[in-house]
């Protein structure tokens, strides 16, 4: 039994604390996969092992998605010592075996936990046994840590989160650290030093714009979780990023809408954790989550978050700059009906007083290529777009 080995190590590190993170970490935001939008709380190894198996033969391990993640429910109960057992029957190898296997494929490891005393679906949470947890954790080879917010009643973010991250940290085995606490109390004031990344609202629904209320809670369709990051891209850069919850391409909504969907969450420089069930995706879905000219977008190395740049209601256009003085702009229809758009770039400037970047058109001139649909052009000319009902057009402009 690793866990009276680790007991004396767990209490050791939890007199010491540490006060940082990996900081190696995200320096773009992440990829990956994460069960929860999809499977819920029915979890066990044989699925996460075919995850593992899919992602590397759907061509997503190739465009850079490395995080198997598993959501709630993969616990079982604490032992006589306080440390966290894995479900025996779901997960009957134990979880180190997984990490193993998940390893082997060159991909990485994911986990979930809270803050509080349980988790979201009432599993043991880690509050009092953050350091024994991180320490557990490392010791099965996991690479990257869910951190929930729920029975977090009369709990301190701020500390909650720093314990766990000084936990990680001196569990000594670099995991990335993404804070799940729903915005409710503005992460990205705080969280800077503390994690990778943190959910900015409350979670993804498989909609375009829809709120689905729960009583205390809600989830978000696309456009409002969009709307919801108004104020927000000074926060991001490399290695702390701003979170749109996991993805649902693949779970429901139109072509057009997942195109968009993930459009829109690559040019924000959120991380892309995809939500879908790997192993029977679409080739529709196959192409959208791997279209590794959108994925390049959000991995740019400069690590800026798109700004709304103009905004005329139903359409709005989004823009990011790139590395080596190129730039993303995102066209957005937001309305049920198609519409027909034109674009003098002669007439427009762009400045950004948050990041220092500027483009006076009718002076410089920028080639495009359409990410989507592999047209070419140049600013020194008009642009006219036909767009269906919630879709985007996204070019990538560069320097003549």
């Amino acid at each position: 039994m690793i866990n009276a080995g680790l007991f004396a190590i767990a209490l050791a590190a939890s007199m010491g604390v540490s006060a940082q993170k990996f900081e190696q970490l995200a320096k773009t935001p992440q990829l990956g996969w994460n069960s929860w939008n999809t499977f819920a709380c029915d979890v066990n190894e044989k699925m996460i092992r075919e995850m593992a198996d899919a992602m590397e033969a759907s061509g997503m391990k190739d465009a850079g998605y490395e995080y198997i993640n598993i959501d709630d429910c993969w616990h079982g109960e604490r032992d006589k010592n306080g440390f966290i057992q894995v479900d025996k029957k779901h997960f009957p190898s134990g979880m180190k075996a997984l990490a193993d296997y998940v390893h082997s494929k060159g991909l990485k490891l994911g986990i979930y936990s809270d803050a509080g005393n349980t988790t979201c679906a009432g599993r043991p949470g880690s509050r009092g046994h953050e350091y024994q947890d991180a320490i557990t954790y490392a010791s099965w080879g996991i690479d990257y840590v869910k951190y929930d917010w729920c029975d977090t009643k009369d709990i301190n973010p701020k500390s909650a989160y720093a314990t766990m991250r000084d936990a990680i940290h001196k569990a000594g085995r670099p995991m990335l650290f993404s804070i799940c606490e729903w915005g409710d109390n503005k992460p990205w004031e705080w969280a800077q030093d503390v994690g990778h990344s943190w959910r900015t609202t409350g979670d993804i629904y498989p909609c375009w714009n829809c709120e689905h209320n729960h009583g205390s809670w809600s989830s978000w369709g696309v456009l409002p979780i969009l709307d919801k990051q108004v104020g927000l891209r000074k926060y991001a850069g490399p290695g702390h990023w701003n979170d749109m919850d996991m993805m649902e391409v693949g779970n429901g909504m139109s072509e057009d809408e997942d195109r968009a969907h993930f459009s829109l969450w690559a040019i924000m420089a959120s991380p892309l954790i995809a939500g879908n069930d790997l192993r029977n995706m679409s080739e529709t879905t196959k192409k959208i989550l791997t279209n590794k000219d959108m994925l390049a977008i959000n991995q740019d190395k400069l690590g800026i978050q798109a700004m709304k740049w103009i905004d005329e209601g139903d359409m709005e256009i989004f823009v990011k700059p790139l590395d080596k003085g190129d730039y993303a702009v995102l066209f957005l229809n937001r309305a049920d009906t198609s519409v027909n758009y034109s674009l003098d770039w002669n007439f427009h400037y762009m400045k950004d007083d948050i990041f220092k970047h500027e483009i006076f058109f009718d002076k410089k001139k920028f080639n495009w290529r359409d990410i989507w649909n592999g047209g070419k052009g140049t600013t020194a000319e008009k642009l006219n777009l036909t767009m269906a009902a919630h879709s985007v057009v996204v070019l990538r402009l560069t320097p003549q």
